[in-house]
């Protein structure tokens, strides 16, 4: 398989599996569009691994390849730079510093996850279409490889059930799976002066869509045995747990405050995070401020109608995200 293949590959699988994330990466020129393209396809197949429903043992194991695949791309680190560095205060790959952990929930498999798009991790070898094209994207930018481990590890907390007891453990598990890909996104886009600031801001909104996506999965990630909002946080408004897998009218005024409350800290990330748009050329800029957009969109229709995250997946239509795709792209923060 040829470069211009494998490219065509990874962006299939953003065009059908990224619902949100691919109406910025349209926006972007063609090198930056394939090379963001091939860093979602890698991890959207890291993720379908956590979610799929293959044994916990099995999960980890190819989590574990999964990582030695990409840490071999870029072992020798890229060519013409080294890449933004780690956001400052991440917590180290080690995991989260004091969450909780419920080891049962790791042999709960998610019944509704969809199959790798990308094909089973275990085709790395030269004819893995992904891979070839991450070879190249690890030779033409300067796109932090390691970063890719730091996505895993959160990957692996899912595996093992690993639940919050304070926003700062929820916070480690944020920048791992979230944070991570901002970091690696500023490799494709590239920064005018002061890359570690623009690590951080870029870390600050992957903070800002991961809490979005909590909020907007909270039924279906109870149904997998995943709690992610904080212990202390639920007791604060006093939810049970188990109110998070269905509607329950007794339940719904402290659901209501808690998601309002939560919804409020995101609002907080996403005012830092934003910032980093001037540090970005035009079109970059406009990528990002489309798929922060949607998801901001999103986190206000949340927390305007709260309890409809117990009745189902909210989103927006396909009108709504090309409309904010346009104003991202005529340099209006949607």
């Amino acid at each position: 398989m040829d470069l211009t293949e494998a490219y065509r590959e990874c962006e299939r699988i953003t065009w059908s599996q990224a619902r949100n994330f691919a109406y910025g990466i349209r926006l972007l020129p063609p090198a930056k569009r394939r090379g963001l393209a091939a860093i979602y396809a890698f991890a959207r197949r890291i993720d379908d691994i956590g979610d799929g429903t293959m044994p916990a043992e099995q999960k980890v194991a190819d989590l574990g390849q999964a990582r030695r695949a990409v840490l071999d791309l870029g072992a020798a680190g890229p060519p013409n730079a080294a890449g933004p560095p780690s956001a400052a205060g991440t917590p180290s790959a080690a995991g989260p510093p004091s969450a909780a952990s419920t080891p049962n929930a790791a042999s709960t498999p998610n019944a509704a996850s969809t199959p790798s798009a990308a094909g089973p991790l275990p085709a790395s070898g030269p004819a893995d279409p992904v891979l070839i094209a991450l070879a190249a994207v690890q030779r033409d930018f300067p796109v932090p490889m390691e970063a890719f481990s730091e996505l895993i590890d959160g990957c692996v907390a899912d595996v093992r059930g690993t639940s919050y007891e304070t926003f700062d453990d929820l916070l480690w598990y944020c920048r791992c799976v979230a944070g991570s890909i901002g970091r690696l996104s500023l490799g494709i886009f590239g920064t005018r002066p002061n890359a570690r600031h623009a690590a951080e801001l870029a870390d600050s909104l992957g903070v800002a869509l991961q809490i979005t996506n909590i909020l907007r999965d909270i039924r279906e990630d109870y149904a997998s045995g995943r709690v992610y909002l904080p212990a202390e946080d639920l007791a604060k408004f006093e939810v049970d747990p188990a109110a998070l897998a269905a509607p329950d009218p007794s339940a719904m005024v402290g659901l209501a405050r808690l998601i309002e409350f939560e919804a409020e800290r995101a609002r907080d990330w996403y005012a830092t995070g934003l910032r980093l748009l001037p540090m970005l050329d035009r079109r970059s800029a406009a990528c990002t401020g489309a798929m922060a957009g949607i998801y901001r969109r999103l986190l206000e229709r949340i927390a305007a109608q709260p309890a409809a995250v117990l009745h189902g997946r909210m989103s927006l239509s396909g009108r709504e995200k090309a409309m904010v795709a346009v104003k991202a792209l005529a340099g209006r923060i949607p």
